[in-house]
């Protein structure tokens, strides 16, 4: 079988020296499991690959050793044939609710551990909108893969009483808000998702979103945010208005990127100014998916005083052609009706051009008939060449702002697409670099010290494939098709897929540590 050589893979370094044997850690009664022998070990930190045998006792890494050692006995032997063993994907950002969907398809690209909560919403048991019931039974849940969550902004406002309609809540509500926040976050959110391109975050002012941050801060959690805006001639505000509203918490980017922005030199303009913030002390972090359509509703097309609590039958009603003109405008800046595929039922696989034709309108008539809540879409607004430096910067995690079902490739493909793109394809990142932006850097943003690494001590997450046979399958056409070439995934010590299908539900609720 065809195998990349060591200096195709890490673009011609090769690790100098013999592999020195890491002694097997102190585990109790547990002996060893699983013993994954002759790989290529590339251990999320960045290091160069090397060949090694990995041990596993219960839920951890128990060694790394020579390439060929010999196994206990009643050890399962996983003959790695020289392909690449790195620790399992961490996924800053994910939709869905484990309770409910299957995360089979993030098995199958080597996802171990998913974060939930994003854009100032997540799951809930039903109409409560406290988080900790819903960490509780996630907490007795059979897991495919491991789940941590943030609390929500939107879903916090709403729970404490406050109207989307507020735009200034008191100083009781906010203190009530706070309140709830810091409740969520001991119970283990990781921190907190601001949505502040929907509603209702939209209305949210500086001094509400001042507050949350400092109780995020209390607990040493991370502030993530889709930004007010991503648009090419806003993007620098945005990350300046999320800083403020964060420090002194961490401030993290969710899915960077630059609608209607063009080429490198602008990726590496937003790229030196998150440096510079870096270099100034502010702990600013970001990660991205890669390809060039965001997924979203359409909510986003409307003006805000169309959008909820405005009564849109009355918006209709008096400002219709207003509300024409506005669709029309932004629809031909975002590149017109056929750069918006819509991906929800009765339209989805159509473009917002072909949707409208066949209901007999004018794509901005067909918008107002749906309205703001009607659909979700893939929008085609992002250059190519801008994102993928975006995409290839060591500081910028990988995650792909999926979840299951969603009719975009990068629920699917995400991991898959870096491994066959960039690193076997394009050459423009080394396969230890790969790992690390989808390991190793988002678990250390998370503050998970045992995860997104192989060492000893470290919990057993880890993927084994070969990055040649690895396949991102789907595509805007076909966004469902699971990827191929991750043969085998580990979640806490035990296999959760191997050979193309789920074999297991190892996985754990995650609670962040309490603050030393």
């Amino acid at each position: 079988m065809h195998r990349l050589t060591r200096r195709q893979l890490v673009g011609g370094s090769l690790a100098g020296g013999a592999l020195a044997a890491m002694p097997m850690i102190a585990s109790g009664s547990e002996r060893a499991s699983i013993h994954v022998r002759d790989v290529l070990l590339v251990d999320g930190t960045g290091a160069a690959p090397r060949r090694a045998d990995v041990a596993v006792a219960g839920d951890r890494i128990a060694a790394i050793l020579p390439p060929g050692a010999p196994a206990p006995a009643a050890t399962r032997v996983v003959e790695g044939e020289g392909r690449v063993l790195a620790p399992g994907f961490v996924d800053t950002h994910t939709h869905g609710d484990p309770l409910t969907q299957s995360y089979d398809a993030f098995l199958a690209m080597g996802v171990t551990t998913i974060l939930l909560g994003m854009d100032g919403s997540g799951p809930r048991i039903g109409d409560d909108l406290d988080l900790r019931p819903w960490l509780a039974a996630i907490d007795r849940a059979a897991l495919p893969l491991n789940v941590a969550a943030l609390a929500s902004h939107g879903t916090l406002r709403r729970a404490s009483g406050i109207a989307d309609s507020v735009r200034r809540p008191d100083d009781a509500a906010l203190e009530r808000m706070a309140a709830r926040l810091d409740a969520e976050l001991a119970a283990g959110a990781f921190g907190l998702s601001y949505g502040l391109e929907y509603v209702p975050g939209i209305y949210a002012e500086p001094a509400e979103l001042a507050r949350l941050g400092r109780a995020v801060a209390d607990r040493n959690g991370v502030v993530m945010s889709h930004m007010r805006s991503e648009n090419d001639e806003d993007i620098e505000a945005s990350i300046e208005e999320l800083i403020a509203s964060a420090l002194p918490a961490r401030p993290h980017i969710s899915h960077l990127k630059v609608v209607f922005g063009k080429g490198e030199d602008r990726a590496r303009e937003l790229l030196a100014l998150i440096a510079a913030k870096r270099r100034a002390g502010i702990d600013l972090s970001a990660d991205a998916y890669p390809y060039n359509a965001s997924f979203t509703g359409i909510a986003l097309l409307f003006p805000e005083w169309a959008l909820p609590p405005s009564d849109y039958a009355a918006v209709v009603t008096s400002r219709r052609q207003e509300l024409y003109d506005h669709l029309v405008a932004r629809m031909t800046r975002r590149g017109g009706p056929e750069a918006l595929l819509i991906g929800t039922a009765p339209y989805a696989g159509k473009t917002l051009g072909q949707a409208a034709r066949e209901a007999g309108l004018h794509f901005a008539d067909f918008l107002i008939k749906i309205g703001p809540g009607g659909a979700s879409g893939a929008h085609f607004t992002m250059d190519e060449a801008l994102q993928d430096v975006l995409i290839i910067d060591p500081d910028v995690a990988i995650a792909t702002d999926g979840g299951p079902g969603m009719r975009h490739p990068r629920a699917t493909g995400t991991y898959a697409k870096l491994i066959e793109h960039y690193v076997v394809g394009g050459g423009r990142l080394p396969i230890e670099q790969a790992v690390r932006k989808a390991s190793g850097l988002p678990a250390r943003l998370l503050r998970l010290p045992d995860r997104g690494v192989i060492r000893p001590g470290a919990k057993a997450d880890m993927v084994l494939f070969a990055p040649e046979r690895v396949r991102a399958r789907s595509t805007f056409v076909d966004p469902l098709a699971k990827a191929d070439g991750f043969d085998m995934v580990i979640v806490n010590g035990r296999p959760a897929w191997e050979n193309g299908e789920r074999v297991g539900a190892p996985g754990r609720l995650l609670r962040a540590a309490a603050p030393s």
